[in-house]
């Protein structure tokens, strides 16, 4: 069965077949977290449609190259071009190097992405490590005459790039609409036009963070540093570039300009790929509307909306059940429900496990069912197959998960399956749930409570007298590296040494 996947393309506004530049390579780069905080929903859904992606198109065969950078440096508060870095913010807030703040929430963000069982990318580039990059570009576009220099500091000018190309192509945003709405705002009086952003930021006496550059010690814009970095390890022209539907405009409209006025003269990539926002309870999320969800409250269950702790998995496949370009709206309740559907995939497979083709299948087998499960397996890729909609392929895994669960219990023959299509059934189910959607099983409740469950079996066997019992429970403990205390106090347990 050959799958062809279509994207929906925010540059085109349309679904398009998905076309590799270079078949079967594919370069994919997603803007990634700036590591001031805790991971919180929002970046888990983007981390989650992207990592789905790219196991897509691993399972189609394609080598694929996945970029995720770390912004370490220049995204200014309110996204401006104004105001303090958010990372040295915070690295005076809490008396610390600013690579230190880095660290600490990088090493965060990957634990949290280990638990959500994210495949890291091939390369994760840091902002600070590719200055000289970003250097160059800027010089690239200052060279074409579509950026200057003032007082040290380097801005792009929109309306001079707005002239040979088109300012707004990816977000549907008018130029001139933009400048009517738009106000002087204070410290942007450099700026020749208020839709200027900055290449270079020259720095203030003040700020910690700073490079040698042709203009000024300063620090790059935060829209540069993905451009740079996506040229240096996907080349000029690429294939798709993913993010949150928030860095649309200006993050995204912002790298298309740099690279059509740097030497790239490119959209840099051909596929614009946005997933959609989370909302709580029907709120956009956000600190100050008190309803921002960390993913730690999440696993902890210690947020004053939550009646539960969720495990990853269970966040994992939250996610997974809207598509990727729809408003997820999180609530308890919806959790509750995740959890409900993540454990029938999850039986799904232990019944797989379970299930064996007979030695001796029927020698006349039903044919109406065999074509009724294949076409159930097909319909399974149907929907990733159209723009990754997680959602329908879900649906399309529980229609297949009752066939297999009649199979089961012998509501239907499984003698009257061909081999091909047991086989069929059985992979695409396994390898669509664990290797494509990324959902795996997760141990369930508390080894120190079912130990203690399982002494408590092993003392009323003793005081009964069962010793039969007492020797087989003994036993079964040590093939799993237990040993059993029988004290003076009472009946511990320890790890074998």
């Amino acid at each position: 069965m050959q799958q062809k996947l279509s994207l929906y393309n925010t540059l085109t506004r349309k679904k398009e077949v998905f076309e590799p530049l270079h078949a079967p390579f594919v370069g994919m780069y997603v803007c990634g977290p700036t590591v001031y905080g805790e991971p919180h929903l929002g970046h888990a859904r983007s981390a989650v449609t992207f990592d789905t992606l790219y196991r897509y198109l691993k399972h189609l065969n394609y080598k694929v190259r996945y970029v995720r950078n770390i912004t370490d440096v220049g995204h200014l508060v309110n996204d401006a071009d104004e105001g303090e870095d958010k990372i040295q913010k915070k690295a005076l807030l809490e008396q610390l190097e600013p690579m230190e703040v880095v660290q600490h929430y990088t090493n965060i963000y990957h634990q949290d992405m280990a638990l959500l069982n994210m495949l890291s990318p091939d390369i994760e580039p840091r902002a600070s490590g590719h200055i000289i990059e970003q250097i160059e570009m800027i010089q690239e576009i200052l060279d074409n005459g579509l950026a200057y220099v003032v007082n040290g500091s380097v801005y792009f000018d929109v309306p001079a790039y707005h002239k040979e190309y088109k300012y707004g192509k990816l977000s549907g945003r008018v130029i001139e609409d933009l400048l009517g709405n738009s106000r002087t705002l204070e410290g942007q009086e450099e700026k020749r036009s208020p839709l200027d952003f900055a290449l270079w930021k020259k720095a203030s006496p003040t700020h910690i963070m700073r490079w040698p550059s042709p203009w000024s010690d300063g620090f790059p814009g935060w829209h540069l540093e993905c451009s740079a970095m996506s040229r240096k390890y996907l080349g000029t022209t690429f294939d798709i570039h993913g993010g949150g539907l928030d860095l649309m405009f200006p993050h995204h409209e912002c790298e298309i300009a740099q690279s059509q006025a740097s030497h790239n003269h490119t959209d840099a990539a051909r596929y614009w790929v946005h997933n959609n926002m989370i909302t709580v309870n029907g709120q956009k999320m956000g600190k100050s509307l008190g309803n921002f969800i960390n993913l730690r409250e999440l696993f902890e269950g210690n947020h004053e909306l939550l009646t539960d702790k969720y495990s990853p998995m269970t966040i994992r496949f939250f996610i997974l059940q809207a598509h990727y370009r729809s408003t997820l709206d999180f609530s308890n309740e919806a959790l509750q429900a995740a959890r409900k559907g993540y454990m029938k995939l999850m039986n799904g497979l232990r019944v797989l496990d379970k299930l064996q083709y007979p030695e001796e299948a029927s020698t006349t087998p039903d044919e109406k069912l065999n074509e009724e499960l294949l076409k159930l397996a097909q319909d399974c890729y149907r929907g990733l197959d159209d723009d990754l909609n997680t959602a329908r392929t879900i649906a399309s895994l529980f229609n297949l998960l009752k066939k297999i669960n009649s199979l089961y219990v012998g509501q239907l023959a499984l003698g009257a399956l061909n081999r091909d299509t047991y086989d069929t059934i059985r992979n695409t189910y396994r390898e669509l749930v664990q290797n494509v959607l990324g959902l795996k099983e997760e141990p369930t409740g508390d080894i120190e409570n079912m130990l203690n469950l399982v002494l408590g079996f092993y003392k009323e066997a003793k005081e009964t007298k069962a010793y039969d019992k007492v020797d087989a429970i003994r036993a079964e403990l040590k093939k799993q590296g237990i040993v059993i205390k029988d004290l003076k106090t009472g009946i511990d347990w320890a790890y074998e040494e």
